[in-house]
């Protein structure tokens, strides 16, 4: 399994651009699988179905299983650490995670000009390409336009990074900002 994300302020596309950018990397003959982050608390449930009278009278987890798909929804104290969901996901070729913008996972910073907020890639090394509605000629990095799937679709194969190596940095990332706290805490 291969990593990438789609990293950008929030009205920038991502979501519009992934939708777009599965079928043509599954054309590619590619298993791709999302990850996506939410800001606040969200339901993929709908207010009647079972599994959602289950939660809604308490319980802290709730499993829907049939022969074409299993969910499972779970109440939680804390948010997951993204290295534990990906960690969660089942096999596939590339898993493409949309948002966690401050992780240390290869993205794509999807970014729209009409926003007003600024671009995130000249403070994230992480940031291995961009595609805007915005020319960005010293971006150090390819910036490709936001409705140019087949580019993007190039650049995710060719800059996104194997599972173990993610998860590496990732952790690594982890016990660095533990020690950054400590440190701190010291003074």
């Amino acid at each position: 399994m291969r990593v990438i994300g789609l990293a950008g302020w929030s009205g920038a596309g991502k979501t519009t651009l992934l939708v777009r950018l599965i079928p043509v990397l599954r054309a590619r003959g590619l298993r791709v699988a999302t990850l996506k982050h939410a800001h606040h608390a969200f339901d993929v449930d709908q207010p009647g179905k079972d599994s959602y009278r289950h939660r809604e009278a308490g319980a802290c987890e709730v499993i829907v299983s049939s022969s074409r798909r299993t969910v499972q929804i779970r109440e939680v104290a804390e948010e997951a650490r993204l290295p534990d969901l990906l960690r969660r996901l089942g096999p596939c070729d590339l898993a493409v995670i949309e948002g966690f913008k401050r992780e240390a996972h290869p993205k794509l910073e999807v970014y729209r000009h009409a926003n007003g907020r600024p671009p995130l890639h000249p403070d994230d090394a992480r940031i291995v390409a961009v595609a805007s509605d915005h020319p960005f000629p010293e971006a150090g990095r390819p910036v490709v336009p936001l409705d140019a799937v087949e580019a993007v679709a190039d650049i995710v194969l060719a800059r996104s990074e194997p599972l173990d190596a993610v998860l590496e940095r990732l952790e690594s990332q982890r016990v660095e900002s533990r020690k950054v706290e400590s440190d701190g805490a010291a003074d």
